[in-house]
This record gives C-alpha cells, sequence and structure tokens, in this order.
C-alpha cells in the first residue's frame, strides 16, 4: 500500500512538472515582452584563485550573451529586444550538480531537487526572481581541467551552468552560458554522442556548397564542423548563431520568410 502511495505521489508532481513545462513554454516564447535573465555566480571548488575571478566579475562580462541573443533574434525577425541579462553577484549556497550515471529516475529526481533548490533560494532572498534564472558554477584551472555538462531546464527556467574561473575563458564560457539559456527556452541539442554536429539541424549553414569547412556553428550543434569528422569549438559567440530549426523550437520567426 505505502508502495502505490508512494507511486501515486511520484506520478501527481510529474504531472504537475509537465503541465508546468507547458505554462512555462506558452508564456516565455510568446515574444511579447523581453525575458528577464538573472545570472548568479557559485565558487563551485571554494579555491581563492575562484573568488577572485568571482570578485572581478561584473555585468559587461556577460554583455556578450545578451547581444548574442538579440542579435539573432532580430536577424529572425523578433521584433522586440528578446531578453534583458542582469547579473546578481555571487550565491553562497550550492546548486545541486546532476547525477554522473545516465539513470533516467536519477536525472529526474536530480531535476526536481534543482528546482526545489531554486523555488527555496527564491523565497529567502528580497529580491525579485527573474524569469529565467543562471547559475554558473565557476573552477580553478589549476585544479579542473574538464567540466561536468551543463544542464538547462525549460521547465523551471534555470539552468546550472559549469564553466572556468578564468578571463582566457570567457568567450567559450560565455558559448555554454548561451547554450543553456536556450535550452530553457526549449532548444534541444543538436550534436551526436562524439559530439559532432549533426547535418543539417546543428551546422550554422547546412546547404554551403562545399559543406565543409563551416565558418561558424550554429548554438545548439555546438560546434565549428571543419569536415565530416572533425570539429572545434567556437572561440566567442561572435562565431555562433541560431539556426533556423532552433530558432523555430523556441517560436521565433524562420528566417526568410
Amino acid at each position: 500500500m505505502r508502495r502505490h502511495l508512494r507511486y501515486l505521489v511520484l506520478l501527481l508532481i510529474l504531472l504537475f512538472v509537465a503541465v508546468n513545462e507547458a505554462v512555462n513554454k506558452m508564456r516565455t516564447t510568446s515574444w511579447e515582452r523581453p525575458l528577464w535573465v538573472r545570472v548568479y555566480a557559485v565558487n563551485a571548488d571554494g579555491s581563492s584563485t575562484t573568488d577572485k575571478y568571482i570578485d572581478s566579475l561584473e555585468s559587461q562580462d556577460f554583455e556578450p550573451v545578451e547581444k548574442f541573443i538579440n542579435r539573432e533574434a532580430r536577424r529572425h525577425g523578433v521584433p522586440i529586444e528578446a531578453i534583458d541579462i542582469e547579473y546578481d553577484g555571487r550565491l553562497q549556497s550550492h546548486p545541486p550538480q546532476p547525477p554522473t550515471g545516465q539513470s533516467v529516475a536519477e536525472n529526474i529526481w536530480w531535476s526536481l531537487k534543482f528546482r526545489a533548490w531554486a523555488t527555496r533560494r527564491g523565497w529567502s532572498s528580497d529580491k525579485d526572481d527573474g524569469d529565467i534564472e543562471l547559475f554558473v558554477s565557476y573552477y580553478d584551472t589549476a585544479t579542473t581541467q574538464s567540466l561536468r555538462h551543463s544542464v538547462g531546464l525549460q521547465g523551471g527556467l534555470i539552468a546550472l551552468i559549469n564553466a572556468f574561473a578564468d578571463k582566457a575563458y570567457s568567450g567559450s564560457n560565455q558559448v555554454v552560458i548561451a547554450h543553456e539559456l536556450m535550452h530553457t527556452l526549449g532548444a534541444t541539442d543538436k550534436y551526436d554522442a562524439g559530439s559532432l554536429p549533426v547535418h543539417p539541424q546543428g551546422y550554422a549553414e547546412p546547404f554551403n556548397q562545399p559543406r565543409y569547412p563551416q565558418a561558424r556553428a550554429e548554438i545548439m550543434g555546438g560546434r565549428i564542423p571543419l569536415s565530416p569528422r572533425q570539429a572545434r569549438m567556437p572561440e566567442s559567440l561572435g562565431e555562433v548563431v541560431v539556426g533556423t530549426y532552433t530558432a523555430a523550437e523556441i517560436r521565433w520567426p524562420v528566417e526568410g520568410q
């Protein structure tokens, strides 16, 4: 009996989440007004180097993300500024990290914990919540050479972004932030298991002749295709566009129509 009750409670929670996601998608992709995006920094490894880096961050460090989204929105025919980003400083509390495994149940449970953490944090804050909240966890490059996968949740309009605490990585950090922000709007990944962009969805200019090398990355494809089996990470958002497939997912007008 208790087991059935737990299953019922879980089903009710998942139903609520599904309805909430549908409502959020309609609200955030109507493009009737700019979305207010709030960014928070977290010292994920506790190092003094990461502390100093976060202390140096200013709103202008996130302006390239805002300019990129708004530039691409205009290019696709959105008649307003799509987003307005505000950097809201450091958080002392840490968001829960996603599981390392591929278990569906573990990932669902983590997403619920992450949403609950974000909700509790909002209740304890004296500031208004943004439409979308991005939590950027920074790591010292001296002790962390590779980062865990970042995650953006459309239903919760929140994202956990892992980034390097080093000015040399500012451009690539901004690409990751923009990618996860697009996830919160409903955009899907467009790369395969080997992290190569999928053709045509994950290409900036999928019908170029010759096809390779591409000059830019599609934001959800993640990399610039150089050949059928080779691609490189963009160094900044200047090398990235929002492709037609992604634009359609977030209800931007299709380019040229």
